[in-house]
């Protein structure tokens, strides 16, 4: 979650002023402040490959974009958005959601409004198809790796690394053919070292360790009751999705390495999902040119067997809006007097305050009252 002060998070529960603007960007420079909008919103889905979309209606049909370097121009041209508090002293504190390239400005060009479209700047590595055979050979670690092949698009890219102890582990050699998708090698090199990558709300590729919803830290509490920030919840439950082995395979003719893969099941007695018993066998397979060794896909077996067996619940919920939260977050939920923790899954943030704030939690686990 992005850092925000004790009396942000308190505000949000109590009725107060919400402020949000954009901004817009050309080539590093400020085209127009504070761009009016009549409506607008930013999702953040962790299943999209571009992690941050912008979806803003500007009333005004002047700015239907006809000049390249109009505001609202998909040349490059890119909108930054913040929400925010205004206190009663008429203090302020804002909230970045995101720094998105225009995309698709459409509209009628007499009376408006002007529907504009943007996504975040992983869309930019997307385009960047490899255009000759790509391989990481002498890119040293992990980071180094994705961090070089984002430079090849965006060369001012900022690259951070938050995984624990700032792992940067080394990388296998692998080769990606003329016309292969460049974030999709990005991604694969992250998942070679339990990580993910996205864009952040700050604008940066940010390196995680994958989220951990036992043992993870809670990022915010959505309560139900008097003084609660939740509004309305729905439930479901499914073995969709759920398995109780899994083989990790790997193959990399590159490295001159032999094909190489490992199983981990459940066998957990206690275990609701164990291999074998009630629930049944349900084998979930996953590969990658860089295991290279047994370990390596033991140790990817083992992790993606964590997540593979966690019950399969999602709940949306609609609650008072936390504009800071990011999409691998973990909540818990507090309803009826049960705790729950879950990730963010996806999440809807309004930009103006009459719109709802709606987010999709997934794989709950409930705590001890």
């Amino acid at each position: 979650m992005y850092p925000v002060s004790a009396q942000f998070l308190q505000t949000l529960a109590t009725s107060h002023t919400m402020v949000a603007k954009v901004d817009a960007y050309y080539a590093g420079q400020l085209l127009r402040a504070d761009l009016p909008f009549s409506s607008g919103s930013v999702t953040v889905d962790r299943a999209s490959k571009s992690r941050r979309k912008l979806a803003l209606t500007v009333p005004d049909p002047a700015l239907l974009p006809r000049g390249e370097i109009d505001p609202l121009a998909p040349y490059g041209q890119q909108l930054v958005v913040s929400r925010g508090i205004r206190y009663t002293n008429g203090a302020e504190e804002w909230v970045p959601l995101g720094t998105f390239r225009v995309d698709n400005p459409s509209g009628d060009t007499h009376f408006g409004p002007v529907n504009v479209s943007g996504t975040s700047m992983e869309s930019a590595v997307i385009d960047d198809k490899f255009q000759v055979p790509t391989t990481t050979r002498g890119m040293g670690g992990c980071v180094d790796a994705m961090t070089t092949l984002i430079r090849q698009t965006l060369p001012d890219a900022v690259v951070t690394n938050l995984t624990t102890g700032n792992r940067n582990p080394s990388v296998a050699v692998a080769t990606w053919d003329a016309g292969s998708d460049r974030w999709d090698a990005v991604t694969q090199v992250a998942r070679a070292m339990s990580a993910e990558i996205f864009v952040d709300a700050q604008d940066r590729f940010v390196i995680t360790d994958l989220p951990d919803v036992v043992n993870g830290a809670v990022a915010w509490d959505i309560a139900d009751g008097e003084g609660g920030n939740l509004i309305a919840s729905s439930r479901s439950v499914s073995r969709t999705a759920v398995y109780n082995a899994v083989v990790a395979s790997g193959e990399n003719s590159a490295s001159g390495a032999i094909p190489v893969s490992a199983t981990a099941k459940d066998v957990s007695l206690s275990s609701p999902t164990r291999w074998g018993g009630p629930f049944g066998k349900s084998t979930k397979f996953i590969s990658s040119a860089l295991w290279i060794t047994a370990g390596d896909c033991q140790a990817a077996a083992d992790f993606e067997l964590f997540n593979a067996i966690a019950p399969n619940v999602e709940a949306a919920l609609d609650t008072l809006p936390n504009p800071a939260l990011e999409g691998n977050d973990i909540v818990r939920v507090i309803d009826g007097g049960r705790k729950e923790r879950f990730l963010v899954q996806s999440l809807t943030i309004p930009l103006t305050a009459d719109a709802n704030f709606a987010i999709t939690l997934r794989g709950g686990k409930e705590e001890a009252a």
